[in-house]
């Protein structure tokens, strides 16, 4: 086939090479019947990795936050990392939110926010209703889709300030649950902006929110005053000197530091090289990343099946926890001239040379 053709050349290319002109690709129709034929009885969720799963990285990730602000010198910094490391996994459960079918793990939803989503100022409303537009396939890559930009054409300063924007995203949260939320309950035209703007974790600053409707308004509306609540809370107990200003620092620098690895991941699950025109399932499958085993150090920074993004894309309603399995029969399944294995990389820094690359290309024409 004409498309396979160009993949092939595409892949062939070192990884750095980005082409000029990025090739409309025709759905790959045996890959994706074979996606849904091998994994068809791998979409149901097993409760039981869900719970042990979220519970011991929360576990984890607060006794952690504990040794940090008991502990001194190297052990509250080693202290520190793995808090990060684990409250980032307990936190990465939030993607699951928004596939996981309703009822399959009854309360999950309820627990995540109490554990994670409310102290972290993430509460799932903020990702429900927003990442599901990331899969609609006539919004993906557009200037409609909330989690993308074009960072690939980008100018090279778009990089670090994407990740600047992540380590301050913390305090912004204080802000917009602690400040914004409540005086936008006053003045209704705040409210409007607060609500389009500042309501979803999205990297497309363009994009503009709708209000909710119905049982999303209420589980909105819980959500967002629990999380007020305790963000006023918070920073009244700093004021009084409940809570020393030193622990509160290490507090706000945990959670910059999961908001900044997140980011970092994000800037390499897509190759981010569309240019707004609507996507084949394949081709948006083509501008996804997966980074299998042999890797190791994707289960630190690609937990709960992020590693697995680009066939995420491909089967976005599989449970995490079945994607590794997944990988593995579609792999065996479709021969080396499949699009499938196209979308496979070794490494963080590879993918992070390929955008930086690409990047300065953008900035020389």
């Amino acid at each position: 086939m004409m498309h396979t053709a160009i993949l092939q050349r595409q892949t062939s290319a070192p990884q750095t090479a980005r082409p000029a002109v990025r090739p409309r690709l025709l759905d790959d129709q045996a890959m994706l019947r074979a996606a849904a034929d091998v994994t068809r009885e791998l979409n149901v969720a097993r409760p039981a990795t869900y719970w042990a799963d979220l519970l011991g990285a929360a576990a984890v990730g607060y006794a952690a936050l504990a040794g940090a602000v008991l502990l001194s010198g190297m052990l509250a910094i080693v202290s520190g990392v793995v808090a990060v490391l684990a409250l980032y996994r307990a936190g990465s459960f939030i993607h699951e939110l928004a596939h996981i079918k309703k009822g399959a793990v009854p309360g999950f939803k309820a627990a995540w926010n109490l554990l994670i989503g409310i102290p972290l100022l993430v509460p799932s409303f903020m990702y429900e209703g927003v990442h599901n537009q990331h899969h609609a396939k006539r919004y993906y890559g557009t200037a409609d889709d909330p989690e993308y930009l074009p960072l690939a054409l980008m100018k090279p300063w778009t990089l670090p300030v994407f990740l600047i924007a992540a380590a301050l995203a913390p305090v912004a949260m204080l802000l917009r649950f602690a400040v914004l939320a409540p005086l936008s309950l006053l003045f209704p035209k705040l409210r409007g902006v607060v609500v389009s703007r500042y309501s979803g974790l999205q990297i497309n600053p363009h994009f503009r929110r709708p209000a909710p409707q119905g049982e999303a308004k209420r589980q909105w509306d819980v959500q967002e005053t629990a999380a007020s609540v305790w963000a006023i809370t918070l920073l009244s107990l700093t004021a009084v000197g409940i809570i020393p200003v030193r622990e509160f620092a290490i507090l706000l620098a945990i959670a910059s530091g999961v908001m900044f690895l997140n980011q970092v991941r994000t800037l390499v699950a897509h190759l981010w090289e569309n240019d707004g025109e609507p996507m084949s399932v394949t081709a948006q499958y083509l501008d996804s990343v997966n980074v299998p085993p042999p890797a190791t150090l994707p289960a630190l920074w690609a937990p709960v099946g992020l590693r697995y993004h680009a066939l995420h894309h491909l089967l976005p309603g599989l449970p995490y926890h079945n994607l590794g399995k997944a990988h593995r029969r579609l792999s065996a399944a479709l021969g080396q001239a499949s699009p499938y294995h196209f979308s496979s990389h070794r490494r963080m820094s590879d993918l992070v040379a390929r955008l930086a690359v690409s990047t300065f290309q953008s900035a020389q024409r």
